[in-house]
């Protein structure tokens, strides 16, 4: 799946979600994002570090405390 699929996909599923609201008002757009996405990201990246939060945090660009933080956060550790 390609950078592009991957927007398309997010795209898609905001523009539902905005549907299925009907005439209510969104609210907290962006963290409900960042909060359904991001748990699935951890959980990629680890299984493709084999475990290994060193890799993991090189292969996400983010300091591995601020990786074990948001792995606790979402209960994967």
């Amino acid at each position: 799946m390609s950078k592009d699929s991957i927007q398309d996909a997010v795209r898609k599923s905001l523009e539902k979600y905005f549907r299925d609201l009907g005439e209510q008002a969104p609210s907290d757009v962006y963290e409900m994002v960042i909060a359904t996405v991001e748990k699935p990201v951890f959980e990629a990246v680890m299984a493709r570090a084999d475990g290994n939060q060193s890799l993991a945090a090189e292969m996400l660009g983010i300091n591995r405390n601020t990786l074990r933080k948001k792995l606790q956060a979402h209960g994967l550790m």
